[in-house]
């Protein structure tokens, strides 16, 4: 039995696929036509080559140990989907697994994933693996679309040069993002709004991801919400609950974590490199009165290195109708390289253990590399100090 339990996932997810079938495809219309037939256990193999991007369908359904999976025929010469009004979009689907493929400059989102507008029957048990996503044009066009999708993975995938986010959650729960790469991004780097809740982003890199590289909430139509708003009692509505962000490395964004009409959520074990104004912002986007004020959120943990010449308000921004007194802040590891003396944040309430103004000796930051140096003592905090606790 597959058990997902996904706020403490142990590692990638294997699914076993019993009484397979394989199809292999070679062009898009193949490939649509296999995604459509595909039954419990099918694999769909793509033979290396272009692809024609628009490829749909719907109602695809694996089984509890006989997923669907779409796949590289080669994972060493992935096909690559190209082009069209989207990559992939699947909608209603269950058990399905997409691994090593490249899809790129799609004119609207790379990989699209939904309930089909179905608010209330959420596609579920979805795993993205291996791919890479890339070259989408300006504004709300994202590199990975999930609206009403639970029990999810994304692991080992890599989005570039994107509009709006890399990662867009609409209304999603229970799902993992690991070990991830978002460059070069528009708005988000990953985003979980519209209701989305028990969310984990883990061991991600983002640099230059986006004005939020993670956008923990956002705004969201009030008619797209999962569940939907009339299922919720007023006064306890959000935009995003219970997410985690750990063990990431973060290398510009105007802001790397935002808190938006967010009702809990944990930011630990993280390393800051250069943001571009602040660390952190807390925001209430959704201003509806019977929506809870973005609380709760802890930062703790984390290595934060910043230049004097690109921080604003001390690293924070607090906007109106937010209970920012709520945070809590502990143990983290401020250090301005340029001036030391500047190193003290600027934080909402008090912080317990935080160290200041020492620096962390990372190995060339600059340049990604985010080790501690040779013969020094490595900081408690900090993605670094995530690798070591999960024995990495």
């Amino acid at each position: 039995m597959i058990l997902f339990a996904i706020a403490v996932w142990p590692g990638p997810l294997s699914v076993p696929h019993q009484g397979q079938e394989t199809v292999r495809v070679k062009d898009s219309a193949q490939f649509s036509s296999a995604l459509r037939k595909a039954k419990p256990g099918t694999t769909v193999l793509l033979e290396p080559g272009r692809y024609e991007g628009g490829v749909y369908a719907e109602n695809v359904h694996g089984a509890e140990g006989r997923a669907v999976t779409v796949r590289a025929a080669d994972p060493a010469d992935p096909p690559r989907i190209s082009g069209g009004t989207g990559g992939i979009h699947l909608s209603k689907v269950s058990y399905i697994e997409v691994r090593d493929l490249v899809v790129e400059g799609a004119s609207h989102n790379g990989i699209n994933i939904d309930d089909g507008g179905d608010i209330g029957r959420p596609s579920h048990h979805v795993v993205i693996r291996n791919v890479r996503v890339s070259d989408l044009p300006k504004g709300n066009h994202d590199g990975i679309k999930l609206s009403g999708v639970d029990d999810f993975l994304v692991t080992g995938c890599s989005v570039a040069r994107w509009g709006g986010s890399g990662i867009d959650m609409v209304g999603c729960h229970r799902g993992v993002i690991e070990g991830g790469t978002f460059s070069d991004g528009g708005d988000s780097g990953v985003q979980a709004k519209g209701g989305s809740s028990d969310i984990v982003v883990r061991t991600c890199r983002f640099v230059d991801a986006g004005q939020r590289a993670v956008n923990i909430g956002g705004s969201t139509g009030l008619d797209y919400f999962r569940p939907p708003l009339s299922l919720v009692p007023e006064g306890r509505r959000y935009e995003s609950k219970d997410v985690t962000v750990e063990g990431c490395t973060f290398s510009g964004s105007l802001s790397p974590i935002a808190f938006v009409g967010a009702d809990g959520a944990v930011v630990k074990f993280n390393t800051f490199y250069r943001p571009g104004r602040w660390v952190v912002r807390i925001l209430q986007e959704t201003s509806t009165p019977d929506f809870v004020p973005c609380r709760n959120g802890v930062f703790e943990d984390n290595l934060v290195v910043f230049s004097s010449s690109a921080w604003s308000a001390g690293g924070f921004n607090v906007g109106p109708g937010t209970d920012a007194l709520s945070f809590a802040f502990r143990r983290n590891h401020w250090y301005c390289f340029d001036d030391p003396s500047q190193s003290p944040p600027r934080l909402p309430v008090a912080e317990s253990g935080g160290v200041i103004g020492k620096d962390p000796g990372l190995v060339d930051p600059a340049r990604g590399d985010f080790g501690v140096k040779a013969g020094r003592d490595p900081v408690p905090a900090g993605a670094h100090a995530f690798r070591r606790r999960e024995g990495g």
